[in-house]
Formats: structure tokens, sequence, C-alpha cells
């Protein structure tokens, strides 16, 4: 079967002669002598129109097919009389791959609620909110490859099974051959104990030492029992990792990607974004548009502390030095004091990771962060210790184990050089472009605590 996709169909310059398109019946309307179907096959926001007369082939092979029937029609496009649509499909043939049974399919009525629409996360890319959604999931993806390409970044693959926790925090999940109760890891595949990965970065550590400029984008696990809108068991990470870089270039490439992403989509997804501006977050458009008039606000973490000391704001958490920005210190920064993306960097040494380069006051470690209106915390990275003896005093000082990190520390045995990386949570940027508040709804198929469906 030569199939147009519906997207080429309604940007097609002219009318078409004998075209089959194929799709999922959005909505039928019956009339004396004719009836109408409206179909849509994911390419797209937009539906097609077919008409179907009666005494045609299509008319009598499209009798039962009602809201979510597999179908595929043929038939000349042609200009439609009607308004808001430039073409239609005057329907000659048809066939019916599957009907969906009226009084059990699900997707009937227009709008859904999000809860709702979790349950059936099988049936759901099916719905306008959803299909736009994974469209700009797949347009943010390429345009994250397409920058780290025009940088000459070159993409690697790290590992999901790990014998070792990055981030420190131990919230990791087991992976084990081992039967229920059996504790013994010496005998376990591995010999030893193994997880599911946290981060990429210390392996990309390795590779930027040997290929200069590297990323990752891939699915990383924690095994946090948070259930809130922004935690998820499973997501993915965007990371680079370069060598020769400091704190300034990587701020720099944070803002960088950003920017490009958000130009990226605004550009190639203007339908879909239309349709969360206008149902979603009303003024979102307006607002990735003010992302890219200014450059983001640079402050270093002891300011931004001052700034929400001095704001008058009654937090849940109050803001001092040396505690952690919470989301909603994140928030009022970037959404009311600058009122547009802000990168906290030299952050205190007790509240980060062993790996941070420790800066020369010995209290603050070459750390950033972007934070972004709606979402906060969008990228955490720094610049990592290269010098061997500040990192074995500082893991020594955290109770590491030196023995596991052998091979880390040859990087800094064998050819040290500066470098540095982020990571990016590649759904908290989604939630950034969509206007979506829950991480679930930017997963096709989330896995939180207690949910492990489909």
């Amino acid at each position: 079967m030569q199939r147009t996709l519906i997207v080429e169909a309604l940007k097609s310059e002219k009318p078409l002669n004998n075209i089959s398109v194929c799709g999922w019946v959005r909505t039928r309307r019956d009339a004396k002598g004719f009836f109408f179907v409206e179909i849509n096959d994911g390419s797209c926001l937009g539906n097609l129109q077919c008409i179907v007369d009666e005494g045609t082939e299509a008319w009598m092979a499209l009798a039962d097919a009602n809201t979510g029937a597999g179908v595929a029609i043929s038939g000349d496009l042609a200009p439609s009389p009607g308004k808001g649509q430039k073409w239609e499909l005057r329907a000659k043939t048809a066939t019916v791959f599957g009907l969906a049974d009226p009084e059990a399919y699900p997707l009937q009525k227009k709008r859904h609620s999000d809860e709702f629409l979790r349950t059936i996360a099988h049936l759901r890319a099916r719905t306008n909110k959803y299909g736009a959604a994974f469209r700009i999931r797949s347009e943010t993806a390429f345009a994250i490859h397409d920058f780290f390409r025009q940088n000459h970044y070159i993409l690697v693959h790290t590992p999901i099974l790990t014998g070792s926790d990055c981030e420190g925090a131990g919230e990791m999940f087991r992976v084990t051959t081992l039967a229920p109760g059996e504790k013994n890891v010496s005998e376990d595949f591995f010999n030893r104990g193994c997880n599911l990965t946290v981060s990429g970065q210390l392996e990309l550590e390795a590779l930027a030492m040997g290929l200069g400029r590297v990323y990752s984008f891939g699915p990383t696990f924690r095994a946090e029992n948070s259930n809130t809108p922004r935690h998820a068991a499973e997501f993915w990470m965007v990371e680079p990792e370069a060598a020769f870089i400091g704190l300034d270039d990587l701020m720099d490439l944070g803002e960088g990607l950003v920017r490009h992403v958000v130009r990226h989509v605004l550009d190639r997804c203007q339908e879909d974004i239309g349709l969360f501006d206008k149902f979603v977050d009303k003024g979102l458009a307006a607002r990735l548009e003010n992302m890219l008039k200014l450059p983001f606000a640079r402050i270093p973490y002891a300011e931004a502390v001052h700034i929400l000391e001095d704001s008058g704001r009654e937090f849940t958490y109050p803001a001092s030095f040396g505690i952690d920005l919470q989301t909603e210190h994140e928030r009022f920064l970037s959404e009311e004091h600058f009122q547009r993306p802000v990168i906290v960097y030299d952050y205190p040494r007790e509240i980060k990771a062993f790996y941070m380069r420790g800066n020369e006051d010995d209290e603050t470690v070459a750390a950033m962060d972007v934070l972004v209106p709606r979402i906060g915390e969008l990228i955490g990275g720094s610049v990592r210790e290269e010098r061997l003896p500040r990192l074995q005093a500082r893991m020594e000082e955290l109770g590491q184990k030196l023995d596991d990190y052998w091979w880390y520390m040859d990087l800094r045995r064998f050819g040290t050089v500066p470098h540095g990386g982020f990571g990016l949570g590649f759904e908290r940027l989604l939630m950034m472009l969509t206007g979506i508040t829950n991480i679930r709804d930017v997963l096709p198929f989330p896995r939180t605590p207690g949910s492990l469906e489909f």
C-alpha cells in the first residue's frame, strides 16, 4: 500500500488524485446520502476529513466504522468548502482493519482527565494532548543530538548495569540472578552487587579523557520512593562531559543547549505548542519566546541565598547559607526575581558530591545549576576534581571506598586535565516546553512507586 501521511496531505500545495491515507477514526457524522469521518494517523495534530458518498465502495466498507476504528481510505484530495480546513478527501474505497466497540472503547469523549488517561497509557497517544506531547518529545530529542553534533560532541553509550553509586545516595535498583532470600553476592552473576545506573557520569569522564567531548542520552533509574509530580523511577538524562573545560564554559554549554532546543521546538512544533498554549498552559509560547530574548542570569550561590533571605517571602523551607536550594527557592529566583532562567554556581562543598572540584576558598565547589520558570532545576553539573590528592582526601572524608574507584583515580594519575559536565533531566525539559505539570504525562509509560503497568 502506497500511503500518504496526513501531515503531507494537509500541507499539500495542490489537489491530489488517488491517494491512500491510513489512521484511526476520531469522529463520524452521518447525513442524508453521505457521511463524514475524520481520521488521524499521529503524524500531526490535525485530522483529515473524508467525505463518503452513498453508493461508493467506501460507503459499504465504512458502514460500521466509528470512533477508534483503524482504517485505510483512498480517494481524491480536493479543496474543502468548510471553514478551518484547506483539504478534504473524497473517498472512493476503504478498508477497515479493526473496529472499536463504542460501548467499550474508552476514548469516546473529547476531553478526559490526565488521571484517567494514565490508567490507559496504551491508548492515550491517540488523544490530541498526548500525541502532541510525544511529537514534541521526538523533536526535542532530535534538537539535542543536533546541538551536540554541531559542537563536535561524540555520542557514547554508558552502561545501564553498574557496580558503583555515582551520586552516593544509595537509592538504586538492585539487579540480581540470585533466588529470593539468597544473600551471597559472590555467587551472583557478576560475583558482586549490581545496580541500575543513576548516571553515566563516571564512565563519561573516562571517555572524555580520550575523546575530548562526549555525551550520552539514555535511561537512568532512581529507587526513590517519592510520589511527586517531578519524580519518576525511570527517566532519561542528557549528560555531556568535556575535557579542557572550566565553569564558565560549562555554563555557556548548558545555556546554549537550552536555547537551541527552545528555538528548534518553537520553529518545528508550532501547531503542537499552540495546543498546549491554548488548553494546558496559557502564555506558554510567549514564555518560551522570552527565554530567548535575554541571556540567562548568573549568580553565585551566596548571592542567591541573600536574595531569598531579603525577599520577604515566607518559604516552607527557610533559606540560609549551607542548605540545598528547594524547588520553591529555585522557582522564586527564576519566575519572580529574575523572570528568566538563572544559573546558580559555586555551591557549598558540604552539600555536593565528592567528585566536584573544590574552589580556592575551601568552602565551595565549582558546581552550577540551571533553574528555569515553572520547573526549578533543569540542569545540574560541575567541574570535576582533577587533582588526585584532593580527590582522595574528599572521598576518604565522605567514607568512600577508594578501592572501588581505582580506575577513576587512574584518570588523575595518567594525564589528568581539567574537565566537567552536567546532567539535564529530559522529562523536566519536556515539562518546560509543554507546560505539563506532571512528569508522568511526558513519559509514554511512566514508572513510579507502585506503578509498573504496560
